[in-house]
């Protein structure tokens, strides 16, 4: 994937894109940044760490964007948006995220909100980068009540 987000680096710039280019560079810039100040291996776990990271914060911005009723930087974060999903895997849908947190219930067999933690670990793996977190945490919460 970082090798990807390389070569459309250089798509970019070669076809003068310059919006998309900015979009690219920043991915680059931030996975490179993680790389050196936690010596984490640039692979495809970090890439998918950094992007998440990035589409969460532009989700929020859009948020405050429609609050002040700003729809040229709603329209250009969608925009970057749409661009940094490229490099997420393919986003699950709710009814296979819920069958895959009922499936985890059936191995751990939680009881109480205490299992929490344990029901985190065992599905993270399973969805970190092709679903919102919040939106599972929200899931299992209300699972567990």
């Amino acid at each position: 994937m970082y090798e990807k987000l390389k070569n459309d680096m250089v798509l970019a710039m070669k076809n003068k894109q310059k919006e998309r280019l900015t979009v690219i560079r920043g991915i680059k810039a931030s996975i490179d940044k993680e790389h050196i100040d936690k010596k984490k291996e640039i692979n495809d776990e970090l890439l998918i760490d950094v992007v998440s990271h990035q589409v969460k914060l532009l989700n929020d911005s859009i948020i405050e964007f429609e609050k002040g009723n700003r729809t040229d930087l709603v329209e250009k974060t969608k925009f970057e948006l749409s661009i940094l999903k490229e490099y997420l895997p393919e986003q699950l849908t709710l009814e296979e995220v819920e069958k895959i947190i009922d499936e985890i219930f059936e191995k751990t067999k939680p009881t109480s909100m205490k299992d929490m933690g344990k029901i985190m670990k065992e599905i993270t793996p399973l969805i970190k980068g092709k679903f919102d977190m919040a939106e599972v945490s929200a899931l299992i919460k209300n699972k567990l009540i």
